[in-house]
């Protein structure tokens, strides 16, 4: 790595921290000299950067910004247009949204990390128009989102083409750069922190876990009513919008933990039976921490989970999103004895020092062949 290069490393928004969020993290620790820049900014919000200085745009003054950043969707491509990069040798963008649009000068190299084509314009657009998320303003959104998202695609592809290298997080999203960008990618998968799991210290609990954001399309009610239908105690830790939604579906055997610290988190999954991962997600860091741990994974087989979590052996796949479809994979998965260390050497492959040597190998490829 070369210390003296000046680097900018870029985030859609720190609002909350996820699996995204723990990506800038690891970006920073691969290049520690690096200026962390996005649109908004709460502090505190993000644990994993708490000492980093944050550069922000115009709209972090902006009314409700820094906690509803989804009501300026107009704006956030202008935020990042309006950063200046001139000077630096190297901008890395972590992107699911806009921080790939970014304009840099010739001379600097501009890799994005692609967690997804932005999932409300591409893949999971009809979702959304499903389900705004916007309560009593739902159908008003449902009549101008078509025509409001045909505008923001073509912004959203043009500022796809603007990077110098692209990496995509999974080769699920690989597929959708390919199929929505035109573009050919990398593929990198994010970092996961396997040092917070130690095997020795796992025990043989009474309960399946789930850790999400209690959000729409991860679809944690599947995890709670097959759960409710066999009877199988069931932790969930995460809250979000859905939270007063999900605990009305709720039984006395399902206990939700709200913003949870990472030292209890990490005692929920050494502590747990099995873990239950319900999302399409585009790589899900989740069931790769459960797997640190010696646990096994009812995961949903498509997309991210169906590369990291190995059916038969690190876990069962179900294959429809559906309470039988889970509950029968959470029998399944009881009547099997699973191998913690076998597991766990598995999850071992998404290290962030394997994260940090494959960064620095691309950017080292792609600046010899810019200069």
């Amino acid at each position: 790595m070369d210390t003296k290069l000046r680097v900018a490393i870029v985030h859609d928004w720190l609002t909350n921290q996820g699996g995204a969020e723990r990506v800038v993290a690891s970006l920073i620790k691969a290049y520690p000299q690096a200026d962390l820049y996005t649109s908004v900014y709460r502090p505190g919000s993000v644990p994993a950067l708490k000492n980093q200085t944050v550069k922000t745009s115009f709209l972090q003054n902006w009314p409700l910004a820094t906690t509803k950043h989804q009501l300026y969707p107009t704006l956030r491509p202008l935020a990042f247009e309006s950063f200046d990069f001139s000077g630096y040798d190297l901008v890395i963008s972590s992107a699911s949204a806009e921080s790939k649009g970014v304009i840099t000068p010739t001379e600097t190299l501009h890799v994005s990390y692609i967690h997804t084509p932005t999932r409300y314009y591409w893949s999971h657009y009809h979702e959304y128009l499903r389900s705004p998320g916007f309560g009593p303003l739902n159908p008003l959104v449902q009549l101008l989102l078509p025509g409001f998202v045909r505008g923001r695609r073509r912004w959203d592809y043009a500022a796809a083409q603007r990077p110098d290298v692209l990496v995509a997080n999974s080769r699920e999203v690989q597929k959708r750069i390919k199929k929505y960008y035109k573009r050919s990618s990398l593929v990198v998968n994010p970092p996961v922190d396997i040092s917070r799991f130690s095997v020795s210290k796992a025990q043989d609990g009474d309960y399946f876990l789930v850790v999400s954001r209690l959000i729409p399309y991860k679809r944690v009610d599947l995890a709670i009513l097959a759960c409710k239908r066999l009877g199988k105690k069931l932790v969930i830790a995460g809250a979000g919008p859905e939270s007063k939604k999900l605990k009305a579906l709720a039984d006395h055997n399902i206990e939700f933990i709200e913003r949870p610290t990472d030292a209890e988190v990490t005692k929920l999954y050494l502590g747990c039976k099995a873990f239950i991962f319900t999302a399409e997600e585009d790589f899900g860091i989740t069931p790769v921490e459960a797997m640190a741990a010696g646990k096994p994974v009812v995961a949903y087989g498509h997309a991210g989970s169906a590369e990291t979590v190995i059916d038969g052996e690190t876990g069962i796949h179900f294959d429809r999103q559906t309470v039988e479809d889970v509950a029968d994979a959470i029998s399944t998965l009881e009547k099997r004895s699973w191998d913690a260390t076998k597991i766990r050497s598995v999850a071992e492959q998404y290290s962030e020092e394997r994260f940090i040597k494959a960064v620095h190998k691309i950017v080292d490829e792609a600046r010899q062949k810019k200069n």
